[in-house]
């Protein structure tokens, strides 16, 4: 109860709680609006904290299994907050502009990064010295831009399992592309959006930057338990094959030297069994031999 009167207090002091005019409402918004204060709705941060805490063990869980979670915010206010949250989890995002076909045509938008950090290697390798100058300018300039757009999915070698977006009605194209891929949604929702068009909706005021910030930075610390515990079970499972392995190597060597041990011994009553024989024979048949020639010559 203390985390949660601690975390309420801190979403009133972001401004988490002021929604849109009542005349810009969505009705669905309905079960998520508390009040109504000079026109404006009053968001029920009771239910902010519902859903984010659903929200957060969902990412959690999806981080944990090593899956990705794309960041997607392109509004001004929302920009340099959610490509510093994404970086942090190293994460994919989207702040600048959401390239149409950017989920349901993902490999088109794959040869493009392509191209960019192919760019990027001539630059740097000196391939391009030998161009005209106008030339490497023209490329610099198209790197430049690329990167500004697909910068932040550079390293996405596949679609995402989850996507986070701030404003589903500023992200409408991305909401649809996620629902056509069956891809699980997750978004900041306030009083005038749909909820139910998001698989979890997190009732908040997504203009203000501190409420952004908030709510952004909570999920993004849900995200990095996900991959701390994921790493901790790698280093387990790590120690616990190596573990293996040495026990292996243990045991191998407990044959080999039980092996050695059973040779060594029978190798030692073949030849007491062999001395035994000669001696019986040997001197014991001389001896009979004498005896009885010299009965013989007795008789």
């Amino acid at each position: 109860m203390e985390e949660n009167k601690s975390l309420h207090q801190q979403l009133l002091e972001a401004g988490v709680h002021f929604g849109h005019l009542k005349k810009k409402w969505n009705p669905k918004m309905l079960p998520y609006i508390f009040n109504e204060k000079n026109g404006i709705h009053i968001i029920d941060l009771n239910k902010t904290i519902e859903g984010l805490d659903e929200a957060a063990a969902a990412l959690k869980s999806i981080a944990k299994s090593g899956k990705k979670i794309m960041f997607v915010a392109t509004k001004k206010q929302a920009k340099e907050i959610v490509a510093e949250a994404a970086a942090k989890v190293n994460m994919p995002f989207v702040t600048e502009r959401w390239l149409g076909g950017m989920l349901t045509n993902f490999q088109t938008i794959r040869k493009s990064v392509k191209k960019m950090q192919s760019i990027e290697k001539m630059l740097a390798d000196g391939t391009l010295d030998s161009v005209t100058k106008k030339e490497r300018l023209t490329l610099t300039r198209s790197k430049e831009k690329m990167e500004k757009v697909l910068g932040g999915i550079a390293n996405m070698s596949r679609t995402p399992v989850a996507i986070f977006m701030v404003d589903i009605s500023h992200e409408h194209i991305a909401l649809a592309e996620a629902k056509r891929l069956g891809i699980s949604t997750f978004a900041m929702v306030d009083t005038n959006s749909d909820p139910t068009k998001v698989d979890f909706a997190i009732p908040a005021n997504d203009d203000a930057t501190k409420s952004i910030a908030i709510i952004t930075n909570y999920l993004t610390a849900a995200i990095m338990e996900g991959l701390q515990e994921r790493s901790e079970v790698k280093e387990e499972e790590t120690a616990e094959e190596t573990a293996e392995r040495m026990r292996g190597l243990d045991m191998n060597e407990e044959d080999e030297n039980k092996e050695k041990g059973e040779r060594t011994p029978s190798r030692g009553r073949g030849a007491g069994a062999g001395g035994g024989r000669g001696r019986s024979g040997g001197p014991g048949t001389g001896g009979g031999r004498a005896r009885t020639g010299t009965g013989a010559a007795k008789r």
